[in-house]
């Protein structure tokens, strides 16, 4: 199923056009398909029916309220790295036991709301961390539920940026020091080990890193399990692609078959923190022509979408399908040229998409695809520019799920000096 789509030569979400959305909601605005989501999330779970597991949508890839309110009747845990993504997951009515706290800076006032509202696990990322927890935990009369984020240094293959999992990356602990550090916790009275974690990154195109970092993770529970520490759970951590132009991710049912098979027959949970490859290809980013300026060297398609808007190509030179939502047909007075998609941002790098074949005039409308993911939650007031509305379609009906931010909201919390 492709939620976007051409009818009567205009591409629309689901059963509504782009089109249309620009003019009752204005752009840039991110618009989502429910249908996309709810398929993503069915599919990726379908893989593990029959398995003790947990699918927990990672909160930092979009966390708009209704997009985790969805996930949370679908029956989704929550994978999140602060207090605040805590927070927007238990006002969408996230369960809390079903959250897994990630991160390498989590704070005192981050644990104490962690442990009130009883979540399923902490994934503990250094020793010192493991030290605060236990005091924390201390202080409130709890226990700590903790697996450790084991560092694998299992290469990727991914940008640089969202590689994770290698020794020199900040995330995670050694995987050398892994066994001494549970021995320490299993000492803690606050601390309760129930699983390993380990997460290698993001936008993985291949199987192999996946199953070689649980290959090197099962060793760990062996080891454990030597020590009279029985593990309850593997987190696996998220990290499957999706496809922005030419890339052939893992299909979720092969993903899951391979996974199963590396397990075996061990009687263990199998998480999951699966972010990008649940919204990245259900959203895309619709923005409108401003100007377009033609200079000797290039020509520049001038759009009111920015780098504050989406800032994944300007901070990973990420490529994202551009297309445009009423087609034109290319003649001799306005002919298909190689533009440079560029937004208002006073910044040379405010780049949405380099060399781009289009048939072009201004006024017309843009959709940037594949932007479901790392869009919005990325996003910023940078220029002193509002963010953007966000809607979801439901077939061929539109919800507001994001008001398009007011500029004098931008500095409401400002003062000037007296």
């Amino acid at each position: 199923m492709n939620s976007f789509n051409i009818q009567n030569n205009t591409l629309h979400a689901e059963n509504v056009g782009l089109a249309q959305i620009a003019r009752d909601f204005g752009t840039p605005c991110y618009v989502y398909s429910k249908a996309a989501l709810t398929l993503a999330f069915e599919r990726f779970s379908a893989g593990f029916e029959g398995s003790d597991h947990l699918v927990c949508f990672a909160v930092k890839s979009n966390p708009s309220l209704a997009i985790l309110n969805l996930f949370a009747k679908l029956g989704a845990g929550f994978d999140i790295v602060s207090g605040g993504e805590l927070a927007r997951v238990l006002a969408a009515g996230g369960d809390p036991k079903k959250i897994v706290f990630s991160g390498v800076g989590k704070t005192a006032t981050e644990m104490q709301a962690a442990l009130k509202a009883g979540i399923f696990c902490f994934n503990v990322e250094s020793a010192s961390e493991l030290v605060r927890l236990n005091q924390v935990a201390a202080e409130m009369g709890k226990i700590a539920p903790v697996s450790l984020r084991v560092n694998p240094n299992v290469d990727a293959k991914t940008h640089p940026y969202i590689s994770t999992g290698l020794k020199n990356n900040k995330f995670g602990v050694a995987y050398e020091d892994a066994l001494s550090i549970y021995l320490q916790a299993a000492t803690m009275p606050h601390i309760a080990i129930h699983g390993v974690d380990c997460h290698i990154g993001s936008q993985i195109t291949e199987l192999s890193p996946f199953l070689d970092a649980l290959d090197r993770v099962l060793l760990l529970v062996d080891a454990l399990k030597q020590q009279g520490i029985e593990i309850q759970h593997i987190d696996a951590g998220g990290g499957i692609g999706i496809c922005y132009s030419d890339e052939t991710p893992p299909e979720f049912k092969e993903y899951a078959m391979a996974m199963r098979a590396k397990l075996g027959n061990r009687k263990v949970k199998l998480v999951f923190e699966p972010g990008r490859a649940l919204v990245g290809n259900a959203g895309v980013l619709l923005t409108k022509v401003e100007y377009l300026k033609h200079t000797e060297s290039k020509n520049f398609a001038i759009v009111d979408a920015a780098m504050n808007d989406l800032m994944r190509p300007a901070l990973y030179d990420a490529y994202h399908e551009i297309n445009a939502v009423q087609e034109r047909v290319a003649d001799d007075t306005n002919p298909a040229l190689i533009y440079e998609i560029v937004g208002p941002v006073c910044e040379s790098g405010d780049f949405l998409g380099h060399d781009r074949t289009l048939a072009l005039a201004e006024g017309d409308l843009l959709a940037i695809m594949s932007a479901g993911a790392y869009g919005m939650s990325m996003s910023s007031n940078y220029n002193t520019r509002p963010r953007a509305a966000e809607v979801m379609v439901d077939d061929s009906v539109c919800h507001l799920i994001r008001p398009r931010e007011v500029i004098a909201d931008l500095f409401a919390l400002e003062k000037v000096l007296p």
